[in-house]
Parts: structure tokens; sequence; C-alpha cells
């Protein structure tokens, strides 16, 4: 390809807000105070994190109330998300959404709680609440990570609040299909790419906090070259055998993360390493290099 940067856009439901906003709203269903500090991008510690989105009442009256709107809305029979879903996603219902505290959990464990800088990515968080789960589906968000959240925030639990900026809702499969496929490697390409992006995803304490982990998160779900390579690796009986990242020899005044995968011979041991540099300075990642040999 001419262009230096290879992405997919992964059909989702996702969400960025307007250019120029600088606060939160007002109107945090869990009582957020004002975002992190913006001022230059050495204050800021920025997210990008994959993992789930889930809803937990702030407090007791919070929940008495959506049980009283539910008793009054709903029809029977449904599941408790599929009641969840169904009476925030109502328009009048608004004023309960506001009163969710959002939580998002990183393999099973809480790890942030959500704060939209925009009022209207409300929308896309009660999305997110998806009436028929599966343990299939993912969840991003990209933000900016504040401070501890007060007990009295979301119901005594103290997590750092994250004021999120994109949200993407997804599963798994729709990932998969989204990315472009190569002609030789069609067949390998499905179970290659599935591969990835579990190794991707089981990276040690990957809260997608660090430089290096939203630079691993990034190319998981925007840089289809990734998969490409580990299908053509596996095609050659190469196994993917290391993952793992560190700061470019190369940096000038930007923060810059060279991703290293190593493809290791399943007959010789033979090791071939691949490298491939983001820029993490600001909140939004993006490639720096095509993935190439490296020595």
């Amino acid at each position: 390809m001419d262009h230096p940067v290879e992405q997919v856009e992964v059909p989702v439901r996702s969400s960025s807000t307007a250019e120029g906003t600088s606060r939160p709203s007002q109107g945090c269903g869990c009582g957020c105070g004002a975002s992190p500090s913006q001022d230059g991008a050495a204050a800021a510690s920025y997210v990008y994190a994959i993992g789930l989105i889930e809803a937990r009442f702030s407090n007791l009256s919070a929940e008495k109330e959506f049980s009283q709107v539910t008793s009054r809305s709903v029809n029977p029979g449904k599941t408790d998300r599929q009641t969840l879903h169904a009476v925030l996603s109502q328009p009048g219902n608004r004023y309960l959404a506001r009163q969710i505290c959002w939580v998002f959990t990183i393999q099973g464990l809480e790890t942030y709680i959500l704060h939209p800088r925009d009022p209207r990515d409300l929308d896309r968080l009660v999305e997110a609440i998806r009436p028929d789960p599966t343990p299939l589906d993912l969840d991003v968000i990209i933000g900016v990570r504040g401070p501890i959240a007060p007990p009295a925030m979301c119901n005594g639990l103290q997590l750092p609040i994250v004021v999120v900026d994109q949200i993407y809702s997804f599963d798994r499969n729709a990932l998969l299909k989204a990315l472009p496929r190569p002609d030789k490697t069609g067949k390998q390409f499905d179970a290659a790419a599935a591969e990835v992006l579990d190794r991707v995803l089981r990276v040690t304490d990957n809260a997608g906090s660090t430089r290096e982990h939203r630079a691993f998160n990034y190319l998981a779900m925007r840089f289809p070259g990734l998969y490409h390579k580990t299908a053509e690796e596996f095609a050659k009986d190469f196994s993917l055998s290391a993952v793992e990242a560190h700061s470019s020899p190369v940096q000038g005044t930007r923060d810059i993360v060279e991703a290293v995968f190593s493809y290791t011979n399943r007959t010789t041991d033979f090791t071939e390493k691949f490298c491939v540099r983001v820029d993490v300075t600001e909140e939004f990642p993006f490639l720096v290099t095509k993935l190439a040999p490296c020595f």
C-alpha cells in the first residue's frame, strides 16, 4: 500500500466527543467531579483499555427508584439485563441512566469507573448493557485517568475515574470479520487472528494505562497487518512465541513504543522478530512504522 498506516474500521457502535469540549458534563449520575487536568500531555494519564462495561446503582435510592419504574413500565418475563436495558433505553428514563455508576471490568476485575465527557455518550454506555450478552462481548474505552472515586460516588466502590472520550462496543467475531483477508492465507487467517487477539488480551495486568499496553491494545483494534503477519508465520510452521514492548531507540520529542512480536519455528526453534512502532504521546495512539523485521 502507498499509505504508511494500515487501519481497520471495526463495525461497532462507537462514540467520540466533539472537539473543544474541556469539561465533563455536570449531570454525572455517580457524582463525578471535574475532569483531570489537561494542561499538556505530561499532566495527563491516558487509558486505552479493552474489557466490559457494567452498570451498578450509585446508591440505594437510585436502586429503589429503578424498581418503582420497572414495576409499571416493563413487560414480565424479561431477564434482569433485558429489564435494565429496556428501562434505561427509554428517553423518559434518562434521569435513571444518569444515576447509574458505570464500571469497567478487565478479565473480570473491576478496574475503572467511567464518566463520559460528553453527556450524549450516555447512550453509548446504555447500549453496552447488552440484553443478550455472550462471552465474546468486548468494550473499548479511550480517555483520561483521574483520581480515585470517593466512597459516596459508586456505593462504596473506590476505583480510578476515567473521563471517557470514545467508546466502542462490539463482539469478538465482529472484530475478526472486519479484518481484510489476504488471499494467500485465507484458510488460516481466522484462527491466527483469534490467537493474536487472545494474546494481547492476556498480557499481564493489561489495564490499558501504561504506554506499552496502550500500544498493544491499539494494534489489536486498529492494525490488521499484525494479524496478516501472524497468519503468514503460522503457514510457515512458526508459532507466536513472545509479545513484548519497549521504548523505541528513536524518540525525538515524541513518545514512541516499539512492539516486538516473536515467531519461533516449531521444528528448528529458529526465532524471527518483527517490530512495529506506535506513537503514544497523546490520548489517541497512531502507527509510526509498518511491521518489519527487527534485528
